[in-house]
């Protein structure tokens, strides 16, 4: 089990980032909110602000269930599997464009995340809209932390702890770990590989957010890279 991390974190955050970018020649950005609402603590050499990809799916799901509950099992689907024709049901339930991105803004709003604007327009040819929003890693651990206190996010904190084989690398080797990932190339085809949630601690569930830019660009090479990263995080954490 992982323990909250101490006021001095930042300095062994920062050496396990510099540790995983030297063995795998990756580019690193993590974040972690402890449990006593402290401000989140980023390290790595990646800049902490990356399009989303999937794991907007998060709140985009929250805004859709409390439009229509009904949407559960659309819900799921978006979530465990991150299956995008999904997501883009959740999405149409939130009306057009600039309202869907406004439910979704509003969601991360509750949590004090007024900085991330949610990208209202498709903007690359065949990515959704709303996977391109820019979204900083410690802003996410943030809202991890605070997921469980967002109203209509039981759902989807349940299936948060139920992601299919093939995608339960990283975070989901961390037992009772609840999280969703992201993942997807830039215009060159290097791909960003990025994951957040809740890893569980003594004194309760810490917020994390984790991205990678593998060496070689591959997404293979991203979840190798990001599961080295979220075992490192697991035993630096204690």
């Amino acid at each position: 089990m992982a323990s909250i991390p101490a006021p001095d974190s930042a300095a062994a955050l920062t050496q396990l980032a510099a540790d995983v970018e030297a063995r795998t020649g990756a580019q690193v950005s993590l974040a972690v909110a402890p449990v006593n609402g402290a401000p989140a603590v980023q390290a790595g050499s990646l800049a902490g602000v990356q399009p989303a990809w999937s794991t907007i799916k998060v709140p985009l799901s929250i805004a859709a269930l409390r439009a229509d509950p009904s949407a559960a099992g659309t819900m799921r689907q978006a979530i465990t599997a991150s299956d995008n024709a999904a997501a883009e049901a959740l999405w149409a339930m939130l009306g057009a464009s600039d309202a869907a991105a406004t439910a979704v803004g509003s969601i991360l709003a509750t949590t004090g995340d007024t900085a991330t604007v949610v990208n209202p327009e498709v903007t690359r040819p065949g990515f959704s809209a709303f996977g391109q929003t820019q979204w900083d890693t410690a802003a996410q651990a943030s809202f991890a932390r605070q997921l469980p206190t967002i109203t209509g996010a039981d759902q989807v904190l349940a299936a948060m702890g139920s992601i299919v084989a093939g995608q339960d690398y990283g975070l989901g080797q961390i037992s009772g770990t609840r999280f969703k990932g992201g993942w997807g190339p830039d215009e060159s085809g290097r791909y960003l590989v990025r994951q957040f949630g809740l890893v569980p601690g003594t004194q309760g569930e810490i917020g994390v957010a984790l991205a990678v830019v593998p060496a070689d660009g591959t997404y293979e090479s991203g979840q190798a890279a990001l599961t080295e990263l979220a075992l490192g995080l697991q035993e630096t954490l204690g």
